[in-house]
């Protein structure tokens, strides 16, 4: 067994401090080191947690991820069309569970036949995880080199890797009496190309910009490019994910999400992450079209939901219902004055701009410029 603060000691001299992950019984000890030790972020499923790392790899940290080989599945999305496509690297921890031959629960029986396989379907690197000391303090090396190849490298972890690490106390962490501003008058219904270019107003050198899958980062692209943007593409849902672990590991910077319905309602579960590590530099916006308009408009479920009402239980500091495009910008310029975590929901029109191009620009080398971006003192 791996003396596990030995172990998690080597990987912070070797720059990895900060984790995310979902809670697995193989990987507990390596989790509570994690927890004690170092900066850590519980997500609340695996895809959510790979985006959270990503965020925190564009704020400049190397991030490592924690997860169960079933949640493996739940981490493909990201894996495939976020790391892949942007060449965002993380260093992955995946527990065996189900390894044949070792007694286990039903549930974990194809996916512990079947976890280096996906690994390998996906183009993650991997490696048996040693419980040598001394042979991990190699593979530790061969990972970085992986990483700096700007791809991920996983670790498999099989049962016994790590010897035990006592959680120490947690703190409670309570947000009390958020402000909330419901719907109050008729909405205006702006379209998304001028929501959007209210938004970009406002940018100055220390604000970045993330808009979400689809025809919101396609149409932010045409408002004007700029290195301080991050256009999504794939991975729906996880752009607040990104955010937030962006936001932890920027704190100078402010941070504004652009997300859509569709995209949110794919993984709600990011809203209680965000509300619980809060970051005041934060700021989520919301263009609700009750539509999947890149897809060819379908409708989804947004106007049965109260996202005002969830992003304050979820403990948002602030969520304000705006109306139209002078009360977007005023609460734009509020919050940079005030700051804290702040939700914006803006009903707009369906449809999108005429003739709406693609970025010129690749997903990778849209990566790179913000990281300079990022790091730069402008």
């Amino acid at each position: 067994m791996i003396d596990t603060k030995q172990f998690g000691e080597e990987l912070k001299q070797s720059g990895f401090s900060f984790y995310t992950g979902v809670p697995c019984s193989f990987l507990k000890n390596l989790i509570n080191y994690a927890i004690n030790d170092c900066e850590y972020v519980g997500a609340t499923n695996e895809g959510d947690a790979i985006a959270i790392a990503s965020g925190a790899y564009l704020g400049g940290k190397y991030p490592v991820v924690l997860m169960q080989n079933s949640g493996l599945a739940n981490a493909v999305s990201p894996l495939v069309s976020l790391n892949y496509t942007f060449r965002i690297p993380l260093l992955g921890f995946v527990s065996l569970r189900g390894e044949p031959g070792i007694p286990d629960e039903p549930q974990h029986e194809l996916m512990g036949q079947i976890t280096t396989q996906l690994l390998d379907l996906m183009e993650v690197s991997w490696a048996y995880l040693s419980s040598d000391i001394t042979k991990v303090k190699e593979q530790i090396q061969k990972a970085i080199e992986h990483i700096k190849r700007d791809r991920p490298f996983f670790f498999v972890v099989k049962k016994g890797t790590f010897q035990e690490e006592i959680l120490q106390n947690q703190a409670l962490k309570l947000t009390t009496h958020p402000f909330k501003r419901i719907k109050s008058t008729a909405d205006e219904l702006p379209k998304r190309y001028e929501a959007l270019s209210t938004i970009h107003s406002l940018k100055d050198n220390n604000t970045v910009h993330l808009a979400t899958t689809g025809k919101t980062g396609r149409e932010l692209y045409e408002v004007e490019d700029d290195a301080g943007n991050f256009y999504m593409v794939g991975s729906m849902g996880c752009i607040s994910s990104i955010g937030l672990g962006l936001a932890l590991s920027q704190n100078h910077k402010d941070i504004v999400v652009i997300d859509g319905d569709g995209s949110l309602l794919m993984r709600m579960g990011s809203l209680a992450t965000n509300g619980y590590y809060s970051p005041p530099n934060m700021l989520h916006i919301l263009l609700d079209n009750n539509a999947h308009d890149s897809t060819g408009g379908q409708k989804t479920v947004s106007d049965n939901i109260d996202f005002i009402g969830i992003t304050a239980a979820c403990g948002y500091t602030k969520s304000l219902y705006v109306h139209n495009l002078e009360q977007l910008h005023s609460s734009i310029m509020a919050w940079k004055a005030e700051k804290g975590l702040t939700f914006l929901y803006l009903k707009i029109a369906p449809g999108s701009k005429k003739d709406l191009a693609r970025p010129h620009i690749k997903p990778y080398e849209v990566k790179n410029r913000l990281r300079k971006f990022l790091n730069s003192d402008s």
